[in-house]
């Protein structure tokens, strides 16, 4: 038996922690043992049962964790290898990592750098992963630092919160929209320049308004996004990560056929294996592991059912680390 956050529903849904038979883990060529987890936006949705995430019952959630292979029947990985899992559908369709054990496939798995712990991984979890993709999508289209002002919407949660300590790093002037003004010298401290208040962003505006980002990064999405296109400078690239603020995009082709503005899609969930360790790899060389602490709460296994309704009532700052064991 091991202690599993399970999400279960019938006529009635319910998510509670309590203990599971190990022979009711799914197919899988590698066992793990989860030390370290997360909370994420979507894990959020799940166990809150406020979005259509999990599309088989009964769940474990947790589309992300780390920790060290039990078992294993695939070449790449052997018993004792320390591992970080993010998405591949873990959380919606396969049982996830919000638990002591998880049977995964050997092919979702990437080895943890060694610049990180398992705990340090998990305070980066997807969110990080996510903004770093975006880094990269900046930086594939040929935005560099000098260029001019990134924008980094959705700023204190979790992809926001990395995004802006990694182009701060990277040497980019980051401006930080967050609805949060209490949280400006946390973003400062993280290496955004400047802050501004998310209204500017949020209500619906003109479709073509005057030039402003080099680059954005986007975790929010709808009018936000539609804006945040509208004032992107000529050649400049958008990397679109989220839906916080919803899935609508209303806007039109003015910025893309006028200024030759880039939307570049950011997907974390299905991204290829080598773009994933690509990108872990980068994290281990451009986040500061000291920023992290700065960035972190930490919660037992027992207290991520709360800990997921406080996040989505935006009453969470940057990430929610879960220790498992």
């Amino acid at each position: 038996m091991f202690q599993a956050l399970l999400l279960e529903k019938s006529d009635t849904f319910t998510a509670r922690v309590q203990p599971v038979d190990e022979s009711a883990l799914p197919a899988g060529d590698v066992t793990v043992r989860v030390d370290w987890s997360c909370l994420n936006y979507k894990d959020g949705l799940a166990i809150t049962n406020k979005g259509p995430v999990v599309r088989q019952w009964p769940m474990v959630a947790g589309i992300d964790g780390a920790g060290v292979v039990l078992e294993s029947s695939h070449p790449g990985w052997q018993p004792g290898d320390a591992f970080v899992h993010n998405g591949w559908g873990v959380g919606e369709t396969h049982w996830g990592c919000l638990a002591e054990k998880a049977r995964l496939k050997g092919d979702w798995l990437v080895k943890l750098p060694a610049a990180f712990t398992a705990r340090q991984a998990m305070a980066i979890g997807t969110a990080g992963y996510t903004a770093m993709l975006c880094v990269m999508a900046l930086e594939d289209h040929g935005v560099k630092p000098g260029a001019g002002e990134v924008l980094v919407t959705g700023a204190t949660g979790g992809v926001g919160s990395v995004a802006v300590a990694l182009l701060g790093r990277l040497g980019y002037t980051v401006v930080a929209a967050t609805g949060k003004a209490a949280e400006g010298d946390y973003l400062k401290h993280l290496g955004a320049s400047a802050v501004i208040d998310r209204a500017e962003l949020a209500a619906p505006g003109k479709p073509f308004q005057k030039e402003r980002w080099a680059g954005v990064v986007d975790a929010v999405g709808s009018h936000t996004l539609a804006n945040a296109l509208a004032q992107t400078r000529y050649g400049g690239v958008v990397a679109a990560c989220g839906l916080a603020q919803g899935a609508d995009l209303p806007t039109t082709v003015m910025p893309f056929i006028l200024r030759g503005v880039t939307l570049a899609g950011v997907d974390s969930v299905m991204a290829p294996l080598a773009r994933r360790q690509r990108a872990w790899d980068r994290l281990a060389r451009d986040l500061d592991p000291a920023l992290l602490d700065t960035m972190i709460e930490e919660v037992p296994l027992s207290g991520a059912i709360d800990k997921a309704h406080a996040l989505m009532a935006g009453q969470v700052r940057g990430r929610v680390l879960v220790r498992i064991g």
